[in-house]
């Protein structure tokens, strides 16, 4: 098995609370090419994730998806929207496949991983 870099404790990795979202609105940021801005339900008030994934998906097929999100991350002003987390997604080392995380049966918004 390979070293793994910039391990974490336990503890470290407690802090985060991953959670269950549905995509509601999905549509390209109006000022960057890589750009996808994401309208989620949540479980709560909702919230917008902009995601690096407009090479990987076309935004009409991502409504209705649930995906995994980091729902405590601070939030960050990207090209002028604010996202209000980060999602979950695998790829490979040159990036030119990029797989959603998502879990493997609908379950309610909000619903916690872990």
């Amino acid at each position: 098995m390979s070293e793994t870099p910039n391990r974490i404790t336990f503890d470290d990795f407690a802090k985060l609370d991953l959670r269950v979202a549905t995509i509601r609105e999905a549509a390209p940021h109006p000022d960057a090419d890589r750009l996808l801005v994401l309208t989620l339900d949540d479980g709560g008030e909702g919230r917008t994730i902009v995601a690096g994934i407009r090479a990987h998906y076309a935004p009409e097929t991502l409504v209705g998806r649930q995906i995994i999100i980091v729902a405590n991350l601070e939030p960050r002003k990207m090209r002028g929207i604010e996202s209000q987390g980060m999602l979950l997604a695998a790829s490979n080392a040159e990036h030119t496949e990029v797989i959603l995380l998502s879990p493997e049966k609908p379950i309610a918004p909000g619903s916690s991983v872990g």
